[in-house]
């Protein structure tokens, strides 16, 4: 929350706006990279739900005297978003959030300040008979999903009658991997509270969000979309040197990770993690080679949360 210059937080605004847009702009052009398939999609269908809040000094007689002249109602913001949702002609998360971020500051004065993230809302393209006996994805079907799905924010700001981007944050939220096994946990603290055993070769469940920031906030935007970095490349990355790396800890899996992403995208200026810790528990491991039977693990769980930049990368050169 934003504070003004005496200290004070003061903002307010509309969150859970769900918007979708059929026949969007399709991200093309997108650079490829190892770890992924991805190099585009046709935005069929684009949906988000949006979270916009506004600052500025103009608004403290509505919350000091009960005086709303200069309150947009939040009602309106969200028609706002949803009317701009029609005008947005470009292909990305980021890029919608910008230019409506933008247009609430041209179009309200007492507007200073505007923080709007989404996530973007997930549908898959549904398999339907091609016609020669195989099947294809339909162009007009989906399923709605709760996949991962992309993540933009941005703070925006006036400052000298321009907009200024102050803050800005991209990521891909809600990755479940488990990995059947190599993976291990062990060499940590042994104490008169440790009751968990060291597991050389364990099943290991992790959810997982994952943030980046670029070194130049326009390229978030996807107005150059070789320099727009896709979520599900992030995605897949996580994967992938999940199933390659025989890692000691979480921990040791987000560095990895991290590395990996800031190998293939120059263009990120750091990137970060929130981690949990999800790994069933061993019933039976008697059974003949690597089967084993196991239990959903009871609360509390762990977590991770880890940032990196381009010099932890410099590091391992």
């Amino acid at each position: 929350m934003a504070a003004d210059d005496g200290g004070r937080t003061m903002n307010y605004g509309k969150e859970h706006v769900n918007v979708y847009r059929t026949y969007a702009a399709p991200l093309e052009g997108i650079r490829t990279i190892p770890e992924s398939e991805f190099d585009g999609k046709p935005n069929t269908l684009l949906g988000m739900e949006v979270r916009v809040q506004v600052e500025g000094e103009e608004f403290l007689p509505s919350f000091r005297d009960g005086d709303n002249e200069k309150v947009v109602a939040t009602d309106s913001m969200k028609n706002f978003i949803l009317h701009h949702a029609g005008e947005y002609d470009g292909a990305t998360v980021e890029g919608f959030l910008h230019y409506v971020g933008a247009e609430f500051l041209r179009t309200y004065d007492q507007m200073e300040a505007v923080r709007i993230s989404a996530d973007e809302l997930q549908f898959d393209e549904r398999p339907v008979p091609d016609g020669d006996g195989g099947f294809e994805p339909s162009d007009l079907v989906f399923r709605v999903t709760d996949d991962e799905s992309a993540y933009g924010e941005f703070y925006l700001h006036r400052e000298d009658g321009e907009i200024v981007v102050e803050e800005q944050k991209s990521g891909v939220t809600d990755i479940e991997l488990v990995k059947v096994k190599d993976n291990s946990f062990v060499g940590y603290v042994q104490d008169e509270y440790t009751t968990l055993p060291e597991r050389e070769n364990r099943t290991l469940y992790i959810g997982l969000d994952i943030f980046w920031e670029y070194a130049d906030p326009e390229a978030a935007l996807g107005d150059d979309p070789e320099q727009y970095v896709p979520a599900e490349q992030v995605r897949d990355i996580a994967q992938v040197v999940f199933d390659e790396k025989d890692v000691n800890s979480i921990q040791d899996l987000i560095y990895q990770v991290g590395l990996r992403i800031l190998e293939r995208f120059p263009q990120l200026e750091s990137v970060e993690f929130e981690a949990n810790n999800r790994t069933w528990l061993t019933v039976r491991d008697d059974i003949e080679g690597d089967a084993k039977v196991l239990r959903e693990p009871p609360r509390p769980t762990g977590f991770q949360q880890f940032s990196m930049d381009r010099s932890d990368l410099e590091g391992e050169r």
